[in-house]
């Protein structure tokens, strides 16, 4: 849903869509995707027809899943210990309908992380053994808009990610375990954050939009009414495609991210 009270972005902010590597940021050669996020279900919700697209175009697209997710639900005959095997099978099948080559968990506890050393660990290790070019993950400085509030996971998943991205994985003595394991330092070269309030890249998801639906049903212990969800996702990305301001035609259907180029 699109937050009304958001400020309008700079015009000339809302030029790039699509495709990784358009200017500014040129990316030549195979690109590895990682999607960093906080509980099962996120990584579709946040990226999932970005991701769809792109594994379609032979890009390499990797999930990193945080939290094990066991605290999202009002079912009272569940309980903790069965809803984390399921959430986990869950998004394993989430991620295989996505074309994802690996999804990975941390495995820490629902609504209970923050941003440390503990988290940033895991999320540099992922860095490091899949060396994306590209992440993905949650915006960090968005609270609450109008209707909603931002869950304290995706907050501290989103700042982890970003601290890890710089300086953390590229500096060799950070963690140096991993360098005594093989894994060794690594630059990424964009990060995309998805739930922005000023996006400034638009992915125009049409082709694959029903994959993002399937992808999100395969979260039956989240998803109660798989119509009413994809009525809501398309509005959604409905809304999204109205905010893109670029040269090309606008897109019907589309993923908006904040886009950060780093400096090689």
């Amino acid at each position: 849903m699109t937050d009304s009270s958001r400020n309008t972005p700079d015009p000339e902010q809302q030029g790039s869509r699509g495709q990784p590597g358009t200017e500014p940021g040129e990316i030549e050669g195979p690109i590895t995707v990682l999607v960093i996020a906080a509980h099962p279900d996120d990584p579709e919700f946040g990226a999932g027809g970005t991701t769809a697209l792109w594994a379609k175009q032979g890009r390499e697209i990797f999930q990193l899943v945080c939290t094990n997710g066991e605290k999202g639900s009002s079912d009272p005959e569940m309980t903790s210990e069965k809803l984390v095997a399921l959430r986990e099978e869950e998004q394993l099948a989430a991620g295989r309908v996505l074309g994802a080559k690996k999804t990975m968990f941390l495995r820490l506890p629902d609504g209970e992380i923050s941003p440390d050393l503990t988290l940033r660990r895991g999320i540099v290790k992922a860095i490091r053994m899949v060396r994306p070019e590209i992440i993905i993950t949650h915006d960090p400085t968005s609270v609450y808009t109008d209707s909603s509030i931002n869950h304290p996971d995706h907050r501290a998943v989103g700042h982890a990610t970003l601290d890890s991205v710089y300086p953390t994985a590229r500096d060799r003595l950070n963690f140096p375990e991993h360098e005594q394991a093989g894994l060794l330092p690594h630059k990424v070269r964009e990060v995309l954050l998805w739930g922005s309030r000023e996006p400034n890249f638009f992915v125009d998801i049409a082709e694959v939009f029903d994959t993002k639906i399937a992808a999100l049903t395969c979260h039956k212990t989240q998803i109660p009414n798989p119509d009413e969800l994809a009525k809501r996702m398309r509005e959604r990305a409905e809304n999204l495609a109205k905010e893109y301001t670029g040269d090309d035609p606008r897109p019907v259907y589309a993923e908006g991210f904040r886009r950060i180029t780093l400096m090689r």
